[in-house]
This record gives structure tokens, sequence and C-alpha cells, in this order.
């Protein structure tokens, strides 16, 4: 006769945390995320990130010393990001009854700030050897540069047909940059060994590095806003409120707040003045109904209150 399998108690605060009919379809917790895509990523970049930054020293290459650095930055971004979706699927706690989705945008956040200092080493670099031009192995920066290439378009397609969200994304941007890298890189190394031009590799180093600088503004803006709470994008804060003040029942609507709980999972909260309490549910049911099919807003959380009586 076969045991019972032992079950473990419910948290004490699992009640507290649960959705029952009628309440938003948001989780706390995220599910379906690919980690495999990200943990391959990581040992592709931080192999060969080892390669490039000996053959970048040898070579005297700034442009395949600069795609170095940046695959190492990679690999610590891959690595945040692996962490970031491990982090995110824990289910919320008596501590954080949020959950831990923003550990995504936190990661992305962290990975474009160690960006921007990379980008401006690259560039302070290369002004130095514009005045002052370093001689440069072109076969040896030629060769692995285009293996290089071969890498990181095998770790964009990878990237591009898993899970989307933000930080995949922030990783992303990261190999594209390394992408942009390999093919300066490649280029700079054909240049140097067919003409002899040196000031060519800090030139394309400088060309990669704004072409960086200008995808990683994107995913700091946009971990940056969901950090501070911003109102997502796709929302108009003030069409909201004015949706709101149009539903049948409704009198004015205040202290209203947008956000995102986690990227792409919008909330609402706020107060709503009514003339009769007796009339909620109807103007709730009415509500919620506006704000789902005209703005994406699942999550609602509304406070219904009396609205004051004129003088007699």
């Amino acid at each position: 006769m076969q045991a019972d399998t032992p079950t473990l108690p419910p948290s004490p605060s699992a009640h507290l945390h649960e959705h029952r009919d009628g309440d938003a379809h948001y989780q706390h917790f995220t599910v379906q995320r690919s980690q495999a895509v990200l943990a391959w990523s990581l040992v592709l970049t931080l192999g060969f990130a080892i390669v490039e930054v000996v053959t970048g020293f040898m070579s005297n290459s700034l442009a395949l010393i600069s795609d170095a650095g940046h695959m190492v930055t990679d690999a610590a971004a891959l690595g945040l990001a692996l962490l970031a979706q491990i982090i995110a699927k824990r289910p919320p706690s008596p501590r954080h009854s949020f959950g831990f989705g923003r550990a995504e945008a936190l990661a992305a956040f962290v990975n474009s700030l160690v960006l921007l200092l990379l980008v401006g080493w690259i560039i302070y670099e290369a002004v130095q050897r514009f005045s002052q031009p370093q001689e440069v192995h072109g076969a040896t920066v030629f060769i692995v540069a285009g293996i290089g290439l071969l890498i990181n378009m095998i770790q964009a397609w990878m990237l591009s047909r898993g899970h989307s969200n933000m930080n995949t994304r922030a990783a992303l941007v990261n190999v594209l940059g390394d992408l942009l890298g390999s093919v300066a890189a490649l280029a700079a190394g054909a240049v140097i060994y067919y003409t002899g031009w040196m000031r060519i590799d800090p030139l394309l180093s400088v060309f990669v590095a704004l072409l960086i600088l200008k995808s990683t503004l994107g995913v700091l803006h946009e971990s940056y806003h969901f950090l501070m709470g911003g109102v997502p994008d796709a929302i108009d804060y003030l069409k909201v409120g004015a949706d709101l003040e149009q539903i049948d029942g409704v009198c004015s609507v205040h202290d209203l707040h947008v956000w995102d709980m986690s990227p792409g999972q919008p909330a609402l909260i706020g107060h709503v003045e009514i003339t009769q309490l007796e009339q909620w549910p109807d103007v709730l049911h009415r509500i919620k109904a506006m704000l789902l099919d005209k703005h994406g807003i699942d999550h609602i959380t509304l406070q219904a209150e009396v609205a004051p009586q004129g003088p007699a």
C-alpha cells in the first residue's frame, strides 16, 4: 500500500494574495520565462569574451578591446538577467506583497548604467589614439572579429525567439551592440591589413560606441520610468480620468494613480464619488468593463465615496 504524500501547510499569508472571482487576472510572480536561452547566451558570451580580451591586447586593437569589454559587460548583464528571472518567479511574501517582478527592471537599469560607463571609456581611449595612432595587427583582429560576429548572430537569434520582457530585451540590446562591435572590428582588421591606416581602429570604435549609446538610453529610460512608478507609455492618464467621470453614476474621481505592477501589467487605484452607495456594485461593474476594454487595465482598486451634497 502506497503511503500518502505529505503536503506542506499553506503559508499564513497565502489567502491574502489569492485572487477570487471578479478580481484581476494579474499574477504577482513571473511564469514561463526562458531561462535556458539566457543561460546559453551567458556561457557563449563569457567564453568568447576571454578569447577577445587576450587577442585584443595581443593585437593592440581598440576596436577588438572595446568589443571584448562589451562582451565582458554583457556576461555580467546576462548573469544579472538570469538571476532576475529566477527572483521574479518567487511568489509574494508577507514582506513583499507585490512579488518580485521589479527585479527584471532593476537588472535592466543596472546593465544600462554599466554600458554607459563602457561607452565613456571607449570614446576616451579613441580620442587618445586619434592623436597618437598605435600599431595594430590587422589579420588577428579580422579572424577573431569574424568568429565573434558568428557567435553574436547565434545569440541574437536565440534571444529574439525567447520570451519577450524588459530584461530579455535589455540582454538582446547588449548582444546587438556586441554584433555591431564585431562588424566594426572586422572592418578595422581588414582596412588595417590591406592599407595600414591605423586610425580606422579608433574611428570605428567611436561609431559603435554611439550606436550602443542610442540603444542603451532607450532601455535606461524604460526601466527608470517603470522603477519610478510612471504611467505606462501606452496609457493616457488624463484620458483615463475623463473616461471614468463619464461613467453613469460617477460624480467625480480623485487620488487617481496608474502604474505597472510588473512590465506590461498596468494597475489603477483611486477614489470615486457617487451619489448613492447602493449604486456602487453596478457602477464598479461598468468601470471595470470600460477600463479593460479602452485602456487594457485589469488590476483595479477603487474606493467609493458619497459625493458631498450642495446647500439646500
